[in-house]
């Protein structure tokens, strides 16, 4: 498997002491709703793809796609509340994934981004479902890389999405160890625990065995660490349940944000105009499987967790089944998407199939319609004009 590389010296983004790849910026937009720190590349007034980081990251995870995007693209890769150096903001779970696609559309606002194209992974994919759902004339082409289920993380069976349990226990921030929430508290930088932010993206993140740069391995540690810890952020709160495996969810985090308690991405199916979708994963990716490692089902399964009631009560959440379903059920209303599986690869294709990646990304471009490529030419026209 490729080992990206780490490129000569550029400025370091706020909060940073390791610098950036040449061509990558970074600065802070503000809007109606949020500071937004952004990464960006490219020139802008060039055709734009906004991307959405994941759970647990930031933007800087986009560093080398950027790097390579921005000779052809103008790209904007915004942190999240509460993420790497943006304005640290609770997320109200009641709303589901709401409060990140206002932020959103705010920052587009701010930028004066009439229409782009949208990356979303892990949870920027369920973040960028939920933008399309809201505004999907400004949505040209999606592409959701390792994206969540369209129910979430935890608590359903079935492709239909039915809940395991009244309460949606298992689902939300009661899933994160309480280890790893005392080791990034702590701002541990090693990988002397399987609970370290080092170990997670070595064997979460990615296939067992990819190796970073050094170099970067460390800017990306930093860059989890910046997450805003407490009951108000990451992980959120949770409350008991006497179902297993008792804590359901609360109301603050992108955790419980997540939780099917709050809503599903069925919407997607029902959007128009319908931007083409390509669905990217991999093979061997264990956060988002239909035999996840880090959801409850599959590990109660596995004996990791005590008591589970069995496979009839709370079975493992079947994740791919549920998005392909969505994804079939949105071709049958007149969209169009591609899923790609990558072979030899975990939870950031990205990262470790970067040329394969910018390769697809690149051909759900240009399956683009005729009339979403007159907007974006009149965007560009429109940003050229105002200088931005």
């Amino acid at each position: 498997m490729p080992t990206p590389t780490l490129p000569a010296a550029g400025p370091c983004p706020p909060q940073s002491q390791y610098p950036l790849a040449p061509g990558v910026r970074s600065r802070v937009i503000a809007s109606a709703r949020l500071q937004h720190h952004v990464y960006e590349s490219g020139t802008p007034g060039k055709d734009t793809i906004v991307l959405i980081h994941g759970n647990a990251a930031s933007a800087r995870f986009y560093e080398h796609l950027l790097a390579s995007l921005g000779q052809k693209y103008y790209c904007l890769a915004p942190d999240l509340r509460g993420y790497g150096a943006s304005e640290a903001k609770p997320v109200d779970a009641t709303r589901g994934l709401r409060d990140f696609a206002d932020d959103l559309d705010a920052l587009a606002q701010a930028a004066r981004l009439e229409s782009f194209h949208l990356v979303g992974w892990s949870l920027g994919g369920n973040i960028a479902m939920q933008y399309t759902i809201d505004h999907p004339r400004r949505v040209r082409s999606l592409t959701l890389e390792a994206t969540g289920s369209p129910f979430g993380y935890g608590c359903t069976h079935g492709p239909d999405g039915t809940p395991n349990v009244p309460d949606f226990a298992g689902s939300g921030a009661g899933l994160i160890n309480p280890e790893l929430v005392a080791r990034l508290k702590t701002k541990d930088m090693t990988a002397d625990s399987p609970f370290t932010a080092r170990s997670a993206i070595r064997h979460l993140y990615v296939k067992e065995g990819f190796t970073y740069d050094p170099r970067w391995e460390d800017a990306l540690v930093e860059q989890i660490l910046l997450m805003q810890i407490g009951d108000r952020f990451y992980p959120g709160d949770s409350v008991p349940s006497p179902n297993w495996p008792f804590t359901a969810p609360g109301v603050y985090g992108a955790n419980n944000a997540l939780s099917p308690k709050y809503g599903n991405l069925l919407a997607l199916a029902e959007v128009a105009p319908k931007p083409p979708i390509l669905w990217v994963h991999g093979a061997d990716d264990i956060v988002v499987s239909d035999q996840a490692m880090v959801d409850p089902g599959a590990l109660g399964k596995l004996g990791l967790i005590p008591g589970w009631p069995g496979e009839e009560v709370y079975p493992p959440q079947p994740m791919l089944q549920q998005i392909r379903a969505l994804m079939e059920r949105y071709a049958a209303n007149g969209g169009t998407f591609r899923e790609e599986v990558l072979s030899d690869c975990g939870h950031s294709p990205h990262v470790e199939h970067p040329d394969r990646f910018v390769e697809l990304l690149e051909a759900n471009i240009a399956a683009v319609p005729a009339s979403a490529q007159r907007r974006g030419i009149l965007d560009i026209f429109r940003r050229r004009r105002y200088n931005t």
